[in-house]
């Protein structure tokens, strides 16, 4: 009854049977599960494939038969739990912790009152911040209105630090220029301080202007002269709450004044930063807005105009934050989306980039419509069957000019109430009547801009915020509302913060009996530090898988273990993007980053979402208290695993702010242990060296008892932290030399959780390890680790190649164990891309690790985590020995001529494939000594098609996911032309048109020329190679995640992968109590049945389609309040063309000072003036 012998090519008995593609329609089941479909299992295939194992031939040996595997798996699972039960010390180590029961007392997390108390403690954090915020804007309001205005004021009247005075002193040619400048700039000392990890001076304010702000301009001097009394309200409030950290003051004439005064950390190019770009000063400047942008497309739109359009929309959009809706348009005598999007959607980072390529595609052509350019824009803002803003509604028109006012649009749309406003772009050089763009304006309660040239488009892009800001200065008081950011990276290093934000009014009037002011004077800001509200949640009470999050009204996380974006170090500016246009980011105050999105990081996108989890997002944004059990899918630590568990999740709001906070628990994370060793300390004054078990945490006891690595946790406040443990380990022991035991510097619960679980894990080694010869069983080595944050590695040697994490809460083997009944299966990392493992002195090791569970009193607790490193080359051959056809006594079976016999994956492994691969489809252990330096590689890199049909018999199930916090190399595009990039060509068009030459043709082919000469290109995407360290031109990035995880087949059967002539016969069955798969597969003897290969690594994405997901928004909510409409607005403010004629000089000056980074001359202060009409 065997098998015949195989060639290539040769026919083979067997059922024939339709291969099993990838992929296939259809859904897979499975929580959280994507992919192909399962086949359906064949009811018939055991008896099916009786004729291959039986069928007669010319070989002595068979396909082993399914009993046979069964038997071998059986004699696998015992061998791992006696290696286990016998070194892994689980049983000794329950004992041990019973026998301790007096030096331990057991603790409860109540989860409601945990996460009320949280949530209280971070509202009055939050609170104290808030009472600074409101003192520093009532005085500011007080400032201004006291400060009388000074035309002849000059630059040597004032007299204050500059921040990029020194940056600007490393230029000689700016250098020069100040020596000729008037301005009395102050020279200050600075110290290093911890808090803000940084050089920083506490007795004087910085100021930054940005660099297309003239200094010396009257608007200007006037704004420094008021605002210096604010130095002492910043001192004052640190005075009161020393824990503040930067204090700013961002001025709607573009001055930034922050405190204490650091230097300004300016990019190495160009420093484009202008305060009123950043999203805090949006957000607190302005009500959320619902924003329709029509572009005139028509056939005079053509050239340099176009260009300009395109980078003024994208401009535009960049003004937008997460709490705003838009959508843009084209049109000619037609209009239509520029993308997919056909309504309003959220301005978010991902759906603004969809505009901002869309927009480069759109081609001048046809005639000038406003009329259907406006009904479009009108229809879009009144569909109520979307999610929208509701608040602020606004058409943004560009346009070269026309003559149509468009009269009976705004009648049927917008009159009487005119809840529209209409802002008009007049974009380009060129003799077109912009009276009825100015009119159109007028009427609708909007603004009438100019956008000459490049220099004008970041100015008049954001100047309609003062319009907007108008109804809330007139509404007082009740628009006094504080607002906090979203997530960003603090490029001077806090890492991670939040910024409140409050806007500051004009409190003056023009004189007796006038109306009242409407102008906003700014915002201000102070920052809080993510880590600050972390030191606010349990820290090591809930356990390795246990954690505290908090989310705000869109969903976006605010505290999450999982929110670690990547974020670059190198300061720079910022490579152009799809709208071609270098800008810097569009973080918040002094971020210097890279990038230019803040980190809106969704919670279902932190977690694996599910349908659960969407409950649960929208209870917390609405508001509400909640408490749910779920079954769910967790990524495990380093990426590579899914397990399927149960959490407990409970969360409230957080009082007076638009946070919810969550709590979430493993069912055994209720309790934990606290030590109580109050027999052995408090009586004893002395330090805490002294103790008992101490001595066991000192190098010179490794020898005998292991070797001993302790977390690197905040154990005292004078504790020198250091990556490397050994360093940390020897600041501990120095430090406890002089501590005594009730210390008040030191955090009592995990110094005393420590010292326990060095005593408990000494005496593992005592009555466990210490009279055990690891060799017999090929073991590199035994340990455990706890809670507490102890890891013991036995013996002393083994600690040389330990290379597991130090803190136990940040190991993925801890973690994995505590979620997983069993054994659990570590095999040594592997990347496709790395060479493979060097088999040398025995060092490569699998670690096998299992919970130390026990229960006290009726509560049950997993405090510790144990098991043992298998040696990869004697486990090899073992699981050979295993998995054959004799017993240990035994000879390897032979085979005569005349006698039939089963393949072993001992005697026959040139024929058979023996395998055992763990539930994330990595590589485990092999029968094949040249796959031995391939085990931890996934196993399609192994035997694709092994996997593949592994695959599709539903023993894994595909989980895939998008990490949104990537860092990413931009990709370099290709030259299409051989022309200078970004130089404008002019069109047969534009030569026969006489407005052409008579307006724009000088300016424009200068202006191309010269930018796309000198500085490659405002209007391209540029790869502007990175100064310095290539990193620098990182930006954020979205990358696919794949994961596998064991499927719902646990029955063991055979099954063949069908390849015609070339088929393989596999068997597989899951090893009970492991997470472990073993696999029996002829090896294939022929490559023409290569099947697709499964990916597993992580890959570059565009994420999932976005013209899709905005047809199922997730759910938010927006502020509460809005301030869109004040029937005592003065409207007739509503632009009257540029304040100067268009000078061919002075743009031609601006263009290069801008370019070049210096400080404008003395055409500057008519553009400083125009910037902000007062």
């Amino acid at each position: 009854m065997a098998v015949p012998a195989r060639t290539c090519g040769s026919s083979r008995p067997g059922p024939a049977r339709t291969a099993l593609p990838w992929p296939r329609r259809g859904p897979r089941p499975g929580p959280g599960a994507s992919g192909p479909p399962r086949p359906l299992l064949l009811l018939l295939q055991p008896l099916l494939l009786l004729p291959l194992l039986a069928a007669p031939g010319a070989s002595a040996y068979s396909f082993p038969q399914q009993h046979t595997m069964q038997h071998w798996a059986r004699r696998l699972e015992q061998e791992i739990d006696g290696v286990m039960r016998i070194f892994g010390g689980v049983q000794q180590l329950r004992e041990i912790y019973k026998d301790n029961r007096n030096l331990f007392e057991v603790q409860e997390n109540e989860p409601q009152k945990l996460v009320e108390k949280v949530a209280g403690d971070i509202e009055s954090l939050l609170d104290r911040k808030v009472q600074a915020l409101k003192r520093l804007a009532d005085a500011a309001e007080n400032f201004q209105k006291a400060h009388r205005w000074q035309d002849n004021i000059k630059e040597e009247d004032i007299v204050y630090y500059d921040a990029k005075a020194d940056a600007e002193l490393d230029d000689p040619e700016i250098e020069d220029m100040e020596r000729g400048s008037k301005v009395s700039t102050l020279r200050l000392d600075f110290v290093e301080d911890s808090n803000f990890k940084n050089k920083v001076n506490y007795s004087y304010t910085a100021v930054q202007i940005p660099t297309d702000i003239y200094k010396g301009s009257t608007v200007i001097l006037n704004e420094l002269n008021w605002t210096e009394a604010l130095e002492n309200v910043f001192t004052e409030n640190r005075r009161q709450d020393p824990t503040l950290l930067w204090q700013v003051f961002g001025s709607a004439t573009g001055v930034t004044r922050y405190y204490p005064a650091t230097p300004w950390r300016a990019p190495k190019k160009i420093d484009l930063y202008d305060v009123r770009r950043r999203p805090w000063y949006i957000q607190g400047a302005s009500s959320p807005k619902d924003m329709v942008i029509i572009v005139d497309v028509s056939g005079s739109v053509s050239g340099l105009t176009l260009k300009l359009m395109k980078t003024s929309v994208c401009e535009m959009l960049d003004t937008l934050s997460d709490d705003d809706y838009v959508n843009v348009a084209s049109f000619n005598e037609k209009a239509q989306p520029v993308s997919c999007f056909t309504h309003l959607v959220q301005a978010n980072v991902r759906n603004k980039k969809v505009f901002k390529e869309a927009v480069q595609g759109m081609v001048a052509k046809g005639t000038t419509g406003y009329k259907a350019g406006f009904e479009y824009a009108f229809d879009q803002l009144q569909n109520s069957n979307i999610t929208r803003a509701n608040c602020n509604k606004m058409i943004m028109m560009f346009t070269d000019g026309g003559e149509d006012r468009v009269q009976d649009v705004f009648e049927k749309y917008n009159w009487p109430n005119r809840t529209v406003r209409v802002f008009t772009f007049s974009v380009g050089q060129h003799n077109y009547d912009v009276t009825p763009l100015q009119w159109m304006a007028c009427a609708n309660k909007g603004y009438y801009f100019e956008i000459p040239s490049i220099g004008a488009i970041r100015i008049n892009t954001q100047e309609y915020l003062d319009v907007l800001g108008r109804p809330m200065v007139l509404a007082g008081k009740e628009a006094k509302q504080v607002q906090w950011t979203n997530v960003y990276e603090d490029a001077l290093g806090l890492g991670l913060v939040v910024t409140g934000t409050l806007p500051v009014f004009n409190l003056t009037q023009d004189g007796p009996g006038e109306k009242k002011n409407q102008l906003i004077l700014g915002v201000m800001g102070i920052d809080v530090a993510l880590n600050d509200i972390k030191r606010l949640t349990p820290n090591y009470t809930l356990g390795a898988n246990g954690y505290v999050f908090a989310i705000d009204l869109n969903g976006y996380v605010l505290l999450h273990p999982n929110l670690k974006p990547q974020v670059s170090h190198e300061r720079g500016l910022e490579g152009a993007g799809p709208c071609g246009v270098g800008t810097p980011d569009s973080l918040p105050f002094l971020s210097q980053s890279n990038f230019r999105e803040p980190v809106t990081l969704d919670f279902l996108d932190a977690e694996l979402e599910d349908e659960n989890k969407e409950e649960i997002r929208r209870s917390m944004i609405d508001g509400n208290r909640g408490h749910k059990q779920i079954r769910t899918l967790v990524r495990s630590l380093d990426e590579r695993y899914i397990d399927e568990v149960t959490r407990n999740y409970t969360w409230v709001p957080i009082r007076n702010t638009n946070y919810s906070l969550g709590l979430v628990l493993p069912p055994y994370g209720t309790f934990y242990l606290q030590a109580n060793l109050s027999d052995q300390i408090l009586q004893v004054k002395l330090p805490i060296s002294k103790l008992k078990d101490f001595e066991f945490l000192l190098p010179s006891s490794f020898e005998s008892e292991g070797h001993v690595f302790i977390a690197p946790r905040e154990y005292c406040k004078d504790l020198n932290a250091s990556d490397n443990n050994t360093e940390f380990l020897k600041n501990f022991i120095e430090l406890m030399e002089k501590v005594t035991p009730d210390s008040k510097q030191c955090n009592n619960f995990l110094l005393h959780n420590l010292i326990l679980d060095t005593g408990i894990t000494q005496q593992l080694v005592e009555r466990v390890w210490r009279d055990q010869d690891l060799n017999t069983y090929s073991l590199l080595a035994v340990f455990a680790a706890t809670d507490g944050g102890i890891t013991r590695v036995f013996p002393n040697k083994a600690a040389e190649d330990w290379m597991e994490s130090p803190e136990p809460f940040g190991a993925s083997f801890y973690r994995r164990s505590l979620d997983n009944r069993g054994y659990v299966f570590k095999p040594p990392h592997q990347d496709a891309l790395l060479r493979p493992l060097e088999l040398e002195n025995d060092t490569v090791g699998i670690l096998v690790s299992t919970a130390v569970e026990f229960s006290l009193g009726g509560r049950t607790l997993r405090p510790a985590v144990v098991g043992v490193k298998l040696d990869l080359e004697a486990w090899a051959e073992k699981f050979k020995v295993l998995a054959s056809n004799r017993t240990h006594q035994d000879q390897p079976q032979k085979c005569g001529p005349s006698s039939h016999c089963e393949m072993d994956c001992e005697v026959n492994n040139e024929d058979l494939l023996c395998v055992l691969i763990d539930d994330g489809g990595f590589l485990v252990l092999s029968n094949q000594n040249h796959q031995w330096d391939q085990v931890g590689r996934f196993f399609s890199e192994v035997d694709a098609n092994l996997m593949l049909a592994l695959y599709n018999n539903s023993f894994y199930t595909r989980k895939e996911s998008y990490d949104y916090q990537a860092a990413c190399a931009p990709q370099p595009p290709g030259n299409l032309g051989a022309a200078p990039r970004g130089v404008f060509v002019p069109t047969i068009a534009d030569f026969l048109n006489l407005a052409w030459w008579t307006s724009a043709a000088a300016w424009s082919l200068f202006q191309q020329l010269l930018y796309g000469l000198i500085y490659h290109s405002w209007f391209q995407a540029d790869p502007a190679e990175a100064e310095g360290n290539p990193e620098a031109r990182e930006s954020s990035c979205v990358m696919k995640q794949t994961q596998y995880y064991f499927g719902s087949v646990n029955a063991s059967y055979n099954a063949i992968i069908d390849c015609g002539n070339c088929s393989r016969l596999f068997h597989a069955q899951r090893l009970t109590n492991t997470n472990l798969l073993f696999v029996v597969a002829e090896k294939p003897l022929c490559s023409q049945c290569e099947a697709g290969r499964l990916l597993q690594k992580e890959t570059h994405s565009d994420g999932p389609e976005q013209c899709e997901l905005v047809q199922r928004p997730r759910y938010r909510r927006g502020p509460h309040i809005c301030f869109d409409y004040n029937a005592t607005e003065d409207t007739s403010d509503c632009g009257r063309g540029a304040s100067f004629p268009p000078s061919l000089s002075i743009l031609v000056s601006l263009q290069l000072l801008l370019l070049l980074g210096l400080p404008p001359g003395p055409q500057a202060p008519v553009h400083a003036q125009a910037s902000r009409r007062l």
